[in-house]
């Protein structure tokens, strides 16, 4: 598999980790988006694994949904 596509399905597998958390907590896009003090259209574009999402975002994504980075990366590595 090329680089790229590699990155993009380690991006795809981060988003779908983030849905699903976001999910069982109960929150919209729009709610989590609120929390973390960003758009709404930015959480969607990282579910859709459309976005290399920086760490510190990253950080209060998992942090507002009761989650940990390593969480995060456990699953993505495990996928």
């Amino acid at each position: 598999m090329k680089k790229l596509a590699k990155e993009k399905a380690l991006l795809k597998k981060l988003g779908n980790k983030i849905r699903e958390l976001r999910a069982s907590v109960g929150l919209s896009q729009e709610e989590l988006a609120e929390k973390v003090g960003i758009h709404r259209t930015y959480i969607g574009s990282v579910e859709r694994g459309e976005r290399n999402v920086s760490i510190i975002n990253m950080f209060y994504i998992a942090r507002s949904l009761n989650s940990s980075l390593s969480e995060l990366f456990e699953s993505i590595n495990e996928q």
